[in-house]
């Protein structure tokens, strides 16, 4: 594999492939669980089995069970505390939506994601969703196919590039499959990277092709006569009749701005709210959990309706299903009643950390927001607003996109999930109004707003400064710098240490070839357990698999190998003899060489003529 290069196609098709392979058997087994847990749990105790879109297969029959509202409440609150305790033992950072928790390692950890990750949050994710918690499944199987692409590029020791490639393709594989929609997933996964009008173009390609291999192997696990129907249907085919319908779908926008202004905050106060509460954080999740079911089923018995505990438990597919086809038979009050509902029992699950999606409860709350104007600019305007359910179709687009700042992937994901391209023109009109309306406040907070703000490309946009100059223009060859044997002592190397004031060292072999290094921070670990100085010897202590320059490298080359991994000097080795040291290169004398060139380029260009007319 090292062999390759980083842009050949063959290599990351071969990588995207295996990367969708697994992801598409982690969706089959994420969608196997929670049905299970589902059936054994609240349809077994509580009588409570909901339905869901037309398009979802459903593995487990019902169960024959009386509905116990109460027990609905029990349930959910086990649920939470099973899943909390899972989550904050093994794996804390599955907490919460996934997709955050991977969008924060491709850009400040590297792109990595500890290999426990993956099972933690299929577990954690089925159980949280199968007790009734309300969250959507997105986020789970994207953190899910993301951490096996890091765990994939770590065990072939790919660079931190490729691994940040790698997870955002898991990540696409994993949406990709699970909501069948290939091509949304493979323009997801670099969209949602960055909250402004930005994308990571190097993942496209990557995502797409594990996407593809993803949606291929995880629909053979549906029956045929489901395996390519959207997942709310077929024959969904609303239309747009008239520019005159358009001022009315800009309304439609200023609604779902101002209901994901309230989603968004709402969710952020309440993760603020568990944070600060005087429990141990297992707990917290069946607290949530326990407050969800109290909403449920108090709005079930104020309604007297089970499908409003359809709607905000669970993924509540169900109500948009209807919302989406049948509008009129829930009415206005109903459905703004969902939304709302919906936005608070979310928050609860998500915000006290259950483990669950955003993306789902953000399908419901703005298709019950769209469906809810579109029957009331029927009532008013009966002749040209005909089709209520078209503003449902609109609203579920328009919505995500805006707080979740990624609107391209978005449009595409909501036509593959409805299979309805009627409405392609006002659903790029809701969703860009949304983008630019909600440019304040985003759902994933870890979204930087454009790569020159993330990690993951520090050092990029510097290139012309340091255009021209070469490690071996910088680097000082007279320097003396102390080379350690490798076989020497744990006791020798402490001895060595204390005089001299060099932090990194080269070790070297019998050929006087550089074959591993350590940092004086590194000795200082054993200090205080000087019982093996005598037996511990500088390759026990060294690391061999190191970063390196050779003297015709440019200073692009060498910052971003330094930032890359936080070093603050690397050793420089002759190309034409492979292991001969030459010496080292400070980090602080290469960000010396920028400010220098960069006062050059300063002077130069102030001292140019001005011209004008």
């Amino acid at each position: 594999m090292k062999r390759f290069e980083l842009h050949s196609l063959g290599k990351w098709i071969f990588l995207a492939s295996l990367i969708g392979l697994v992801a598409g058997l982690a969706a089959i087994a994420f969608d196997v669980l929670g049905q299970f847990v589902l059936r054994f749990t609240l349809g077994q105790f509580a009588g409570y089995s909901p339905s869901e879109a037309i398009g979802e297969h459903s593995r487990f029959g019902h169960a024959e069970v009386a509905f116990s509202p109460w027990m609905v409440i029990a349930v959910m609150t086990l649920g939470g505390l099973v899943s909390g305790i899972i989550v904050y033992t093994l794996a804390p950072e599955t907490a919460g939506a996934g997709t955050d928790a991977a969008i924060d390692a491709f850009h400040n950890k590297r792109g990595k994601i500890r290999g426990r990750v993956p099972l933690i949050k299929t577990i954690a994710s089925a159980i949280t969703l199968g007790t009734g918690g309300s969250g959507g499944r997105e986020g789970p199987i994207a953190l899910i196919g993301a951490g096996f692409g890091s765990w994939m590029a770590s065990k072939l020791k790919l660079s931190d590039r490729e691994r940040r490639i790698m997870l955002a393709a898991g990540m696409g594989a994993g949406i990709g499959a699970i909501f069948r929609a290939p091509l949304a997933g493979a323009v997801f996964a670099g969209e949602i990277l960055y909250s402004d009008a930005d994308l990571e173009a190097d993942v496209i390609v990557p995502a797409a092709s594990a996407s593809v291999i993803a949606y291929s192997v995880y629909v053979q696990s549906l029956p045929v006569e489901t395996r390519f129907v959207p997942l709310f249907g077929a024959g969904l085919d609303h239309t747009f009749v008239s520019p005159l319908q358009l001022p009315a779908y800009a309304l439609l926008a200023v609604l779902l701005f101002v209901m994901g202004a309230i989603y968004v905050r709402t969710l952020s106060g309440t993760q603020s709210l568990f944070n600060r509460l005087p429990v141990i954080e297992h707990l917290r999740p069946a607290i949530g959990a326990a407050l969800a079911g109290v909403i449920g089923i108090g709005l079930y018995y104020a309604l007297g309706q089970q499908q409003v505990l359809l709607s905000v438990l669970g993924t509540g597919y169900r109500s948009l299903q209807v919302a989406v086809t049948s509008a009129q038979t829930i009415g206005i009050s109903f459905l703004i009643a969902i939304a709302l509902a919906k936005i608070v029992t979310t928050s609860l699950t998500i915000g006290s950390g259950g483990s669950g999606g955003v993306f789902g409860p953000s399908m419901v709350i703005g298709g019950c927001t769209g469906a809810a104007v579109g029957l009331l600019l029927q009532s008013v305007w009966p002749d040209l607003f005909t089709e209520p359910e078209a503003f449902a179709v609109v609203g579920m687009a328009g919505f995500f996109s805006g707080i979740a700042r990624a609107p391209i992937s978005t449009i595409i994901m909501v036509r593959a999930l409805t299979g309805d391209y009627g409405l392609l023109l006002p659903t790029m009109l809701v969703s860009t109004l949304t983008f630019v309306l909600s440019q304040h406040f985003r759902l994933y907070q870890r979204q930087p707003r454009t790569r020159m703000e993330s990690m993951a490309h520090r050092g990029d946009f510097i290139v012309d400064v340091l255009e021209g100059l070469q490690v071996g223009d910088l680097y000082q060859r007279n320097r003396e710098i102390v080379l350690i044997p490798e076989g020497m002592t744990l006791d020798g190397i402490v001895h060595r240490l204390a005089y001299t004031h060099q932090h990194y060292f080269p070790v070297i072999d019998a050929d006087q070839k550089m074959v591993g290094i350590f940092s004086d921070d590194d000795v200082r670990a054993y200090l205080y357990n000087d019982t093996i100085w005598s037996l511990a010897v500088a390759r026990d202590i060294m690391l061999d698999n190191f970063l390196s320059l050779a003297p015709d490298d440019d200073l692009n080359t060498a910052l971003k190998r330094f930032t890359s991994h936080n070093l603050d000097e690397l050793p420089v080795l002759d190309p034409d003899r492979p292991g001969v040291f030459l010496g080292m290169l400070r980090r602080k004398e290469t960000i010396a060489a920028y400010n220098q060139r960069l006062m050059e380029l300063k002077r130069t260009h102030s001292d140019e003529p001005e011209t004008g007319s």
